[in-house]
């Protein structure tokens, strides 16, 4: 079976799949030159056996959009909670193949090391493609954190249970919700962190992810076609 074909995989083949993968993670501060960054995103109903992937890539650090790859995949894999990336990161995959220019950095919309097996889909992703990849997620997926305070910029750790930092809790607009980021690979926290609040604009999320949100979206709704498109 090929490394990346998860149709045929039972759960328990998966948790072992993940906890290989767990091994490859290198986490480490993010390349300090970045020109463009990506932002990915899935859209699927989880009684269909396909999804719509797409990667939104921009530049950086004046986050206008340069292109974006877009892809509709079968997937066998059920909607398990906890193994959400054996559905979607086949269908980025292929998108990630049509990219002419690869980003420096991918930011998905999920987790990285903040997952119980430290094996959430910016992992999964970032150590397939041996690329700097984090995840900023809109709602807590695994640890424990104290609210960080009322207004943009301020942030509080988020912990495993044994206390160990497996991201933050950043609240990028005054008054409104926070997002969760968490490292995936060949990054970390602090550096992670630190990107996405330079990638917030007048929005609660980061440009990278809210252009995939809204081509993905596009996409899924047959306004945007299949393919590789520069804007």
């Amino acid at each position: 079976m090929n490394y990346t074909d998860y149709n045929t995989l039972s759960v328990p083949e998966a948790t072992i799949r993940q906890k290989e993968l767990k091994e490859q993670v290198v986490l480490q501060p993010l390349p300090e030159k970045i020109s463009y960054i990506a932002g990915t995103d899935i859209s699927f109903d989880k009684f269909s056996t396909h999804v719509f992937a797409g990667i939104v890539l921009l530049s950086f650090p004046d986050l206008k959009p340069v292109a974006c790859s877009l892809i509709k995949k079968e997937v066998k894999f059920p909607y398990v909670p906890g193994y959400l990336a054996f559905r979607e990161v086949p269908g980025l995959l292929d998108a990630w193949e049509q990219l002419a220019i690869k980003p420096d950095v991918v930011v998905l919309d999920g987790h990285g090391i903040a997952h119980p097996r430290r094996m959430g889909i910016a992992s999964h992703f970032g150590v397939l493609i041996n690329k700097p990849a984090l995840g900023c997620a809109k709602k807590k997926l695994f640890g424990i954190y104290e609210e960080p305070g009322n207004n943009a910029g301020d942030y509080t750790p988020l912990y495993d249970k044994q206390q160990e930092i497996i991201g933050n809790v950043l609240r990028t607009k005054t008054n409104v919700k926070p997002v969760f980021i968490s490292p995936g690979h060949l990054s970390d926290v602090d550096s992670s962190r630190e990107l996405i609040r330079q990638c917030v604009t007048r929005y609660r999320l980061p440009e990278p992810t809210r252009h995939a949100h809204a081509i993905v979206n596009q996409f899924r709704l047959g306004t945007l076609s299949e393919g590789y498109t520069t804007f």
